[in-house]
């Protein structure tokens, strides 16, 4: 009988070079040891864990040895294949699995009477596997678990859903081995705390050794917008794209939206028609079928391009694509690496990234990005705590299968970190709220979803089970609508329900790459047929507009005083330099020590312009605190509007900005009481409080084909609160709501950072005649919300017309 091959072997027999951490890792496992790894993208993260699970398991495996958690469906596919590769040379009896949202309900079937040995799945999946009957003796066998991509959960939800499904495999099975795989993070010991809780104490982290060199390009109009706007820049400068398309074999061109994506890749087409059959789209919100046929496509290096959103941000390693364009700022260092590391995708290559700006001012952050890449400089993830939805929903889930004691699950919870400090007091209240519907709802029976048996938890309903399946997950989406070439037709995708509302008969639409236009809808599905129209709407989706981080933030204000004092070696700021020169004419370019606040008056009224830099959730919070700290000196009214360079705010009357900065309006000082007074608190927790009671289970939003409306759901919601608010103050939902607004809305923490900063810097006020370039792309995003006759860009190109020539 042949030796039996080893991972050093076979990646020998393929030319690979074995780094450090690789072997570091294989030997740690084989010697039963947990871990982290920490590797640039493009290292080789994906085999030196996958190898040895390999290697070192059974000859013949019974059952499920290994599950792997990937964030994202786009990546199972390409996990599955490098299993696939490396079972055929190391141990040809494994087989191999993905099961997601995306598997097929023939291959759920038959999984549900065999597992593989490895499957390769999602949180959401996962915990629907919680779900079933025998799903604990069907994973006592289980001996690894790995958690990929551990730095794109962490600060979400789903980390904390992993912190649980954790917890119960550990009490299956004490003699797991834990391991995770992270990229780009900046505070990996919260990453390591996170991930292992108290489950492991000795841990094995492994760091390699690997500088991933990065090379950020700059693509540069053709002359330098003084009055910058936002989101127009980029489409022209499609002829300085298409060279860059043409020198690679492949390129993902990254929007940082679903819209954008449509956009550029029909924009793509409409310039150079013989990229028809060459680039693809791939976003989330597309069909399973085509999003499939474009990871396989671009992973066989079938395509030119594919115009993508975050769906395509993470891979596994070896993948053929040779060059990344970025449209505009990504908003964070880490997302910007991620990406970049998409391209050179080999251990030793060089990742090349194209930054493309949708205005003149994204300049500055390409700058801020390289300097963050070559500082070592990325953003910390806030974890989650205390996240009483997930932990809820988690508990009727294990329910649903085959019940459990309480005091065996609350053990198993308070060894995560999430749910390390839970008290009896709250863990009987969750008890309480799926039993009994808490305090407030123990008289309606939809409330009470488990009952005890001798002790036992345990689901009996039939149909409490199967609602509770429909809607499990942490990801709560507004309602979507199937789009479909006829009533069943080819599926298309989906588009979320109020984009449809605006539509009418033979409106034309940008979708999935292609032009339809609406005909009707029927039982939810967007009927649509192809349609020749030139002109087509743009689909939009709610959210995905990303704030600016804190680090980014604080290289962009370092980046701009260089660019002032021409201390810099950076083409980007030498490019942008006539915009630099009109800021620091008109009023003040500010260095890093000061902050600048502009008074400018024109028809519409008194207008105050704040810059500090912190992004616009920041700037939301802290427009809301100095319009009410200055309208204590008088009585006067504002509107507000923000980018993630400032803030405005405008009155019809005059704004005694210099004697409010006497008083203290850029402090930290009574900001908690300030926030209460400022923001209605009330009705962001409202709107928050939403999500918490869509995952908790508190409300149920409909089965899959048969969804309640939008208005159902939002009244029900609001009852809800307002019970909780009037008469169980304490409620453990009602609470996490308002901290939930506090830390991750509002940012508390980040804005008081903010005015500690402001107070030390010297305030200086300017009086210009006419907007400047930093509060010209302010006074547009203003513009974008209200309703106007003429084009967006027809007016805001008058308006430039206009202040260039006063």
């Amino acid at each position: 009988m042949a030796d039996k091959r080893t991972s050093e072997n076979w990646f020998y027999s393929l030319g690979w070079k074995v780094f450090p951490f690789q072997r570091q890792t294989w030997k740690a496992y084989s010697e039963g040891k947990s871990g982290l790894i920490n590797a640039p993208t493009g290292s080789g993260k994906t085999y030196s864990i996958l190898l040895p699970i390999i290697e070192f398991g059974e000859e013949s495996p019974k059952g499920l040895q290994a599950i792997w958690i990937t964030p994202i469906r786009a990546l199972a596919s390409e996990i599955e294949k490098s299993a696939q590769k490396a079972i055929q040379e190391l141990n040809p009896q494994w087989t191999v699995e993905i099961r997601t949202g995306d598997t097929s309900a023939s291959v759920k079937k038959k999984q549900a009477h065999q597992l593989p040995n490895i499957l390769i799945t999602t949180p959401e999946s996962l915990h629907l596997l919680f779900t079933q009957k025998g799903y604990a003796q069907r994973m006592k066998n289980i001996t690894a678990l790995v958690i990929d991509e551990w730095h794109e959960l962490l600060g979400s939800k789903r980390a904390v859903q992993m912190e649980l499904a954790i917890s119960r495999l550990f009490g299956i099975n004490p003699e797991l081995r834990l391991w995770g795989i992270s990229a780009t993070i900046g505070n990996m010991e919260d990453a390591t705390s996170v991930l292992f809780g108290k489950h492991i104490t000795n841990y094995t982290l492994v760091k390699a050794d690997i500088k991933k060199s990065i090379e950020v390009i700059s693509i540069l109009p053709d002359e330098v917008e003084t009055l910058p706007w936002a989101g127009h820049l980029g489409i022209k400068m499609l002829n300085k794209i298409l060279p860059v398309l043409q020198e690679s074999k492949s390129t993902l061109i990254f929007t940082n939206t679903r819209s954008q994506a449509e956009i550029w890749y029909q924009m793509l087409l409409e310039s150079d028609p013989s990229l028809a059959g060459q680039i693809a789209m791939h976003h989330s919100s597309i069909s399973k079928e085509l999003r499939t046929w474009v990871e396989n496509a671009l992973y066989e290096g079938n395509l030119k391009a594919v115009v993508c959103t975050s769906s395509l941000d993470l891979g596994v390693d070896f993948r053929p694509v040779e060059t990344i364009i970025q449209i505009g700022s990504p908003k964070g260092v880490a997302r910007f690496m991620q990406r970049a590391g998409r391209s050179g995708h080999k251990p030793g290559q060089i990742s090349k990234i194209y930054f493309v700006p949708t205005h003149s001012l994204e300049l500055i952050e390409a700058s801020a990005l390289r300097k963050a890449i070559n500082s070592g400089i990325i953003e910390d993830k806030s974890p989650y705590y205390m996240s009483f939805d997930v932990l809820i929903q988690y508990l009727v889930s294990l329910a649903v299968s085959d019940g459990y004691y309480p005091e065996d699950i609350f053990s198993e919870i308070r060894k995560t970190f999430s749910f390390s400090e839970i008290s009896e007091e709250q863990w009987h209240n969750c008890l309480d709220f799926i039993t009994k519907g808490g305090a407030s709802f123990t008289e309606y029976d939809e409330f009470k979803k488990v009952d005890i048996i001798d002790g036992l938890f345990k689901v009996t309903s039939r149909k409490v089970a199967m609602r509770h399946k429909f809607s499990m997950g942490t990801i709560v989406n507004d309602l979507t609508l199937a789009v479909r070439f006829g009533k069943r037709g080819q599926y298309l995708g989906s588009v979320e329900e109020w984009f449809v509302s605006k539509l009418k008969p033979g409106t034309a639409f940008w979708f999935a790459g292609q032009t339809v236009e609406f005909e009707k809808i029927i039982d939810l599905t967007v009927v649509v047929r192809r349609s020749a129209q030139k002109k087509a709407l743009v689909p939009s989706w709610q959210g995905g507009r990303m704030p600016l981080s804190a680090q980014l933030g604080e290289l962009l204000r370092e980046q701009l005083g260089k660019a002032k004092t021409k201390t810099f070696n950076d083409i980007e700021l030498n490019f942008i330099q006539p915009l630099i020169e009109r800021q620091d004419n008109e009023s003040v370019c500010p260095t890093n020590d000061q902050f600048l606040i502009e008074k400018i008056d024109t028809q519409e009224g008194h207008h105050l312009f704040f810059y500090p830099f912190e992004g616009r959730l920041v700037h939301e919070g802290l427009a809301a605190i100095v319009a009410y700290r200055i309208s204590l000196l008088r009585p006067i009214t504002f509107s507000i509007a923000m980018n993630d360079y400032g803030f405005e705010l405008l009155s019809d009357q005059p704004i005694p900005i210099e004697e409010a900065l006497d008083s203290d309006i850029l402090t930290d000082f009574g900001l908690e009481e300030d926030i209460h007074k400022s923001i209605n608190e009330i009705e962001l927790a409202s709107r928050k409080f939403r999500d918490i009671a869509t995952i908790s289970g508190a409300i149920f939003k409909g089965y899959p084909h048969k969804p309640l409306k939008d208005k159902h759901i939002q009244s029900t919601t609001s009852l809800i609160f307002k019970v909780f608010s009037e008469y169980e103050p304490d409620n453990l939902l009602l609470k996490q709501a308002h901290e939930e607004v506090k830390y991750f809305q509002l940012e508390e923490e980040r804005l008081r950072e903010a005015l500690k900063r402001i107070e030390k810097q010297d305030k200086i006020i300017t009086y210009p005649e006419n907007p400047t370039p930093l509060a010209f792309p302010i006074m547009v995003d203003r513009l974008r919300e209200k309703i106007s006759s003429e084009k967006l860009a027809d007016r805001i190109a008058k308006m430039q017309r206009r202040i260039n020539e006063a």
